[in-house]
């Protein structure tokens, strides 16, 4: 069941460059860490791209009994298109890097209280009601569902946290799903997610090159592939050392730099440069 991953990875390789050279002529574009201009944000095209994969799959899937998606797709498929469309409504709506835009939890916070539009604030609550949403009936007590929504979550939020250099969500990423399938011994995330995994790989070589910017929808995009895999892989005691580390590295992110941090650590500063423009 790596079709999904097969057909939208070849989809993103055939048409993504195309759409990005697109989005650089028509002027959705914006300034990157060192000034460079880059398409912004390629994360809605990403998701694009796993619909338009989606379509030959599901039809042949239900029609033709080919067995090509999971049947737990139809769940978590509603988290991950959701919040990826969070993530694109604070990229459109979002004051971007204005010097009064509001960042972290504190600063949506205070924008809140004092009246002002905050999309991250929406994307937020949104995040919470499609997280209850697909994690209610999968017969969880109450601390195990707890633990898989803070889990999924906290794990969407970080991804936005790391998005600060080019390619460093989709390394992260690829680690993550990496570590949990060898640990598991398993192609289970990918067999149930590739169809949206295959664009996010694809897309990392683009970021790499500085020719896209993910955006909140990339970045929300990644993150929820990221909780998703942790909550059906995982014990439920492995999920509750993964929330400790995941809230752990959110805290961090809220009063530190993540960048410097992994600047500061040599194996995890070439880790980061690996592939990226000198």
């Amino acid at each position: 069941m790596i079709s999904g991953l097969l057909l939208s990875a070849g989809l993103a390789a055939l048409l993504l460059p195309r759409w990005v050279a697109d989005m650089h002529t028509i002027g959705l574009v914006r300034d990157n860490y060192r000034g460079r201009t880059l398409a912004f944000p390629t994360g809605a095209l990403l998701v694009s791209v796993s619909l338009i994969a989606l379509a030959p799959l599901a039809v042949l899937d239900d029609r033709a009994d080919l067995d090509l998606l999971a049947p737990d797709l139809t769940r978590w498929a509603a988290y991950v298109l959701g919040v990826a469309l969070l993530g694109l409504l604070d990229d459109m709506l979002g004051r971007g890097a204005a010097a009064d835009t509001p960042r972290g939890w504190r600063g949506h916070a205070r924008a809140v209280a004092g009246g002002r539009l905050s999309t991250g604030a929406i994307k937020a609550a949104g995040a919470f009601g499609l997280a209850a949403f697909v994690v209610s009936g999968l017969g969880r007590e109450w601390p195990g569902y707890l633990v898989d929504l803070a889990l999924l979550l906290l794990t969407t939020n970080l991804f936005n946290l790391l998005d600060l250099r080019p390619g460093r969500v989709e390394k992260v990423l690829l680690l993550l799903l990496a570590g949990v399938c060898i640990g598991a011994w398993t192609t289970y995330p990918v067999e149930l997610l590739g169809v949206f995994l295959g664009p996010v790989l694809i897309g990392g070589w683009l970021s790499l090159r500085e020719l896209g910017m993910l955006g909140g929808a990339g970045a929300n995009l990644a993150g929820a592939i990221a909780g998703v895999t942790l909550i059906v892989n995982l014990g439920e005691d492995a999920r509750i050392v993964a929330l400790v580390v995941v809230a752990a590295l959110t805290l961090y992110g809220e009063f530190r730099s993540i960048s410097a941090a992994i600047d500061r650590i040599p194996p995890l500063r070439g880790l980061d440069r690996i592939g990226r423009a000198p």
